[in-house]
């Protein structure tokens, strides 16, 4: 059996979507719908639509690999795969998400979200230190005003409460 599965790393995806749609499908069955519904579709439509396409697609990728299909590795003119995964971009882009969850509470989004912003560019390889910094605050200051003004979705402001 496992030399048979042996270069069929795609049965390991499908096993993941298929994880993935029935908690998804598991988790819409709990949300609460003790609430008026203002339309014809309540909360748990989308969610329930999402988790049976990923079961779906599981399936037929299951079926496919058992039928004789293969995913082919990355041919594209950009990238080359005789040289090892970048380890130090990967690290710092990381980084860049780990500060961002630490300091989300604290700082809030307009703060984090410009570390995010900045040490992504960082990580990715920028070294205008100055323009990176400003371009990161207006986007995190400028998604911090679309969410939560113009959207109404919640964001943390952390040290700029009462100031934003």
């Amino acid at each position: 059996m496992i030399a048979r599965l042996r270069g069929h790393s795609e049965y390991g995806v499908a096993a993941f979507l298929l994880a993935v749609g029935v908690l998804v499908l598991v988790d819409t069955a709990r949300i609460s719908t003790d609430f008026t519904q203002r339309g014809p579709v309540g909360p748990k439509a989308v969610p329930a639509v999402v988790g049976v396409l990923l079961i779906v697609v599981a399936v037929l990728l299951a079926v496919d690999v058992m039928r004789g299909g293969r995913g082919e590795a990355e041919e594209g003119e950009d990238v080359d795969l005789s040289h090892p995964s970048d380890w130090r971009t990967i690290a710092l882009l990381a980084g860049a998400f780990l500060a961002n969850v630490a300091l989300i509470d604290r700082a809030g989004w307009p703060i984090s979200g410009a570390v995010l912003f900045w040490g992504g560019t960082y990580a990715l390889g920028s070294r205008r230190f100055v323009r990176d910094a400003l371009i990161a605050l207006a986007l995190s200051f400028g998604t911090y005003l679309l969410f939560a003004r113009g959207l109404g979705i919640g964001l943390p402001a952390g040290l700029l409460e009462g100031v934003l």
